[in-house]
């Protein structure tokens, strides 16, 4: 059990760590391959250009996760915990709403993909490892709103303070 805890807590940090070290390691390389060899390659190229789109969709999850997306709370100080906790309430369903469209679309997507069998241009892989990086983030998504309704949820019901998450200029 203390595994899927330390899984739930720490999942999307060492995803975006993975993502991170392989997009600036391809980048460097293929930097010092155009600077000091005037070659370079297609597949430097996409390795970053799939690892930034991961790394935006997970950690899209991420800030869902600690309340970190981009918000304007000005107003929320001056509620007291249990009208705070309902506006959070509505915002986690609003975002929960669009989560699974998007999701449900996203994956439309995938399908087509592996349908057809559309591979990348310069590495040759599939598609479908690359287009999943949209539903997967919306998969997240919708787990951490989920997880962010019932902490609400819990507020609520005891009228305690609801999680803020960090604010960016304190």
């Amino acid at each position: 059990m203390n595994l899927l805890r330390q899984i739930d807590k720490n999942a999307e940090r060492w995803a975006l760590l993975v993502f991170y070290v392989m997009l600036v390691a391809t980048m460097a390389i293929e930097v010092l391959r155009r600077e000091i060899f005037a070659y370079s390659s297609i597949w430097g190229e996409e390795i970053v250009r799939y690892s930034f789109i991961y790394l935006a969709w997970i950690g899209a999850a991420a800030a869902v996760k600690d309340r970190a997306h981009i918000r304007i709370d000005v107003l929320m100080h001056y509620f007291p915990p249990r009208p705070k906790a309902v506006m959070y309430i509505f915002g986690d369903l609003v975002m929960l709403v669009v989560a699974v469209i998007a999701l449900y679309w996203s994956y439309e997507t995938v399908h087509v993909s592996a349908k057809f069998g559309s591979v990348s241009h310069g590495l040759r892989v599939s598609m479908v490892w690359f287009l999943m990086a949209v539903p997967l983030g919306f998969a997240l998504m919708i787990w951490r709103l989920l997880q962010s309704l019932l902490r609400d949820l819990r507020s609520l019901r005891d009228g305690t303070a609801v999680f803020e998450g960090d604010t960016l200029f304190d």
